[in-house]
């Protein structure tokens, strides 16, 4: 141990990590933090015996992943996320004198290999994501095409293939809805075909995106069919790779003034410009977003055959692959209808 490290237990140095950042990260960014550091805390506290952070070496960091994969019977994304938070702790630690210099080099060799596969299963643009993103495009980007997507796709929790075969037409500002058609022999398919379409109604703050967004910033073209796409570029529709671009560009935190998970600087980061935005490790896809807005709809109390229909998605698909509620949600909104019978 070197001579010029300070002795601070594992507790202390969580709080003091957590209160030091507190004027820099959202609430929901500090809980994610203590979440995840909670469990390293109890490590050391209860496994391991550690009272001091001094103590600390690349050994324990490895048995510390090996016991945290195990006890939490962790997916390879997750344990890469618990495992990266752990590293930004142990860097800030080495700026107090906490731990040995460059300890947190040592997670290089610790981090998962993860495939495309691995982070989508798991991929999903929470509640505070979203409004955070749409604050941010509310205010300084309004009404833009980017803008108008995230609009879309949060409050409706559609396909991106639903997304694409929009027509101004299909916007009812009257009714305050969008209706969605299967049109194969012009040029866009719903995935569910003739079963997916649907109407979905929308909220009036949504409804008013869209429409200053076809008032002010659509450009005016029609599509090869004759079509008049929602969604456009100066010449025709807005095609689905061009639609996720945008989804990657701007689902970035550094993009709405959040910090990156990371640990990333915005300025040496490979992933800010064009056409690399797809390489940023904590944006998500338009799936995720679909996945986001389907565990929204159920975290406040929307009725599961109501999301399944608005989403078009089968229940038993839903509680599979979408319904991304901790087991403590559902417990406790079970209890508020019980309470009420």
């Amino acid at each position: 141990m070197s001579e010029e490290l300070e002795p601070i237990s594992p507790a202390e140095a969580k709080e003091m990590y957590l209160n030091a950042r507190e004027h820099e990260l959202s609430q929901s960014s500090l809980d994610s933090y203590h979440y995840r550091l909670k469990h390293f805390i109890r490590w050391c506290e209860e496994v391991e015996g550690i009272e001091n952070m001094n103590d600390l070496s690349g050994r324990d960091l490895q048995r510390y992943k090996t016991w945290r994969r195990d006890d939490g019977d962790l997916k390879p994304v997750t344990l890469d996320g618990q495992l990266d938070a752990l590293r930004v702790f142990i860097r800030w630690c080495e700026s107090i004198d906490a731990v040995e210099q460059d300890l947190h080099q040592k997670f290089k060799a610790l981090m998962p290999n993860l495939n495309r596969g691995d982070q989508q299963s798991e991929d999903i643009l929470t509640t505070d994501e979203a409004e955070m993103l749409l604050e941010y495009q509310r205010k300084f980007e309004y009404a833009s095409r980017s803008h108008v997507i995230i609009e879309i796709l949060w409050h409706t929790g559609i396909r991106l293939g639903a997304l694409h075969s929009l027509d101004v037409d299909d916007y009812d500002p009257e009714a305050e809805r969008l209706e969605f058609h299967h049109r194969p022999d012009s040029g866009t398919r719903l995935k569910n075909g003739s079963e997916g379409e649907r109407m979905v109604a929308l909220d009036a703050d949504v409804c008013r995106v869209i429409e200053d967004w076809i008032e002010y910033h659509r450009h005016d073209v029609e599509d090869e069919y004759g079509r008049e796409p929602l969604i456009t570029t100066r010449n025709s529709r807005l095609n689905k790779t061009n639609i996720r671009d945008a989804v990657y560009r701007v689902t970035r935190p550094c993009y709405y003034g959040e910090d990156c998970p990371k640990g990333r600087d915005p300025d040496d980061c490979e992933a800010t410009t064009y056409p690399d935005y797809c390489r940023c490790p904590v944006n998500v896809s338009t799936h995720a977003i679909r996945r986001g807005s389907i565990t929204h709809f159920l975290t406040e109390d929307v009725p599961e055959k109501v999301v399944s229909d608005r989403m078009n998605v089968g229940q038993d698909v839903l509680d599979k692959h979408y319904d991304k509620r901790d087991e403590e949600v559902k417990v406790e909104q079970r209890r508020g209808y019980l309470n009420n019978i």
